[in-house]
């Protein structure tokens, strides 16, 4: 398989070219320069956000285009249309985020979306998800494969959220656990998005599929329970309820990555429709792996996870922790 990455130096983009590169595909990288790609790959330079950024696109063949842009989809449009003729396929990396909020738990991927163009500049994530969406149907057909994917960790994530919980667990002592330890979560380990998105497109799928783990496939608990095995920390998770956790005024999600309490924001979250993926192969390995694999790429760059600048730093402060925990 000839793959073109639009992207590929991290995260998401860089699981789906070391297991395209395990699976003995010639893999082409387009990329600002920003980080260095993966050894064994070609590589163009170029800045999709830039005037004539996409020229060292403008020859070439491939089988498929992976794009996991987040940004304007009028972006999207432009890569879509100057390939359209040179690319059998197109996969758009996109979110669970196009649904209208709030949904209903176990929604499929016929649930309504929010509005979206292909046309659109910079816009909130949902619409730019949904305009990129868009953008790739609307050149490629059902030769584009939507990846609706949800909450996505494992190593090289440049988001901070698993990171932030190992290095809170690393640091020891009584750890504000937020509740309740059974809370179901749902995500995918970026190399299991990258697994089954190369087998989808070796099978010829098209159209969209939620990627996420089935409901249920974790808890918070586990999820906190491996940290503190994998780190081999002396920490001592203190399970605090929601109620208490938003009188302190913390905010789930970005002050508690990964975490939601429960109610409607988690339902949309982490109790989404997954049936048709995996009926289509999805195989989700259990916390404890994607949890340990983290720790390990976290400890051999040093322990100083990467931060993409158009995120912010997510994290408790710990006089805020320590509050709560007095309380």
């Amino acid at each position: 398989m000839r793959l073109l990455m639009l992207g590929g130096t991290e995260f998401v983009g860089r699981a789906i070219v070391d297991a395209a590169l395990t699976r003995g595909c010639q893999v082409t990288v387009f990329h600002r320069g920003r980080h260095e790609p993966p050894p064994g790959v070609a590589v163009l330079r170029g800045d999709r956000t830039a005037a004539d950024g996409l020229a060292a696109l403008g020859r070439g063949e491939w089988d498929v285009v992976v794009d996991t842009w987040t940004g304007a989809p009028s972006a999207v449009r432009d890569a879509a249309r100057l390939l359209a003729t040179r690319a059998q396929r197109y996969v758009y990396v996109s979110s669970r985020s196009v649904y209208r909020y709030p949904s209903a738990a176990r929604l499929d991927e016929d649930g309504p979306l929010v509005e979206g163009s292909p046309d659109a500049g910079e816009v909130e994530y949902a619409q730019a998800k949904r305009g990129g969406e868009l953008a790739a149907t609307a050149v490629f057909g059902d030769r584009a494969l939507l990846v609706r994917a949800g909450l996505i960790l494992g190593p090289w994530e440049n988001i901070g959220r698993l990171p932030w919980w190992l290095r809170r667990v690393a640091r020891g002592g009584p750890v504000l656990a937020p509740g309740p330890r059974e809370l179901a979560l749902q995500y995918i380990d970026a190399r299991d998005l990258a697994a089954w998105t190369l087998d989808a497109v070796e099978r010829g799928l098209g159209g969209p599929y939620n990627l996420v783990s089935p409901a249920g496939h974790t808890t918070m608990g586990e999820l906190l329970e491996a940290c503190v095995r994998v780190t081999g920390a002396d920490a001592d998770l203190r399970w605090v309820e929601p109620e208490r956790i938003a009188a302190a005024g913390i905010e789930p999600w970005t002050q508690l990555p990964i975490w939601l309490p429960p109610g409607e924001l988690h339902d949309h979250l982490h109790q989404g429709d997954v049936s048709k993926a995996v009926a289509a192969g999805l195989r989700c390995r259990p916390i404890g792996e994607t949890v340990a694999d983290t720790w390990a790429w976290l400890q051999s760059i040093g322990g100083e996870p990467p931060q993409r600048p158009d995120r912010p730093a997510v994290g408790l402060d710990p006089e805020a922790e320590a509050r709560v925990l007095k309380g």
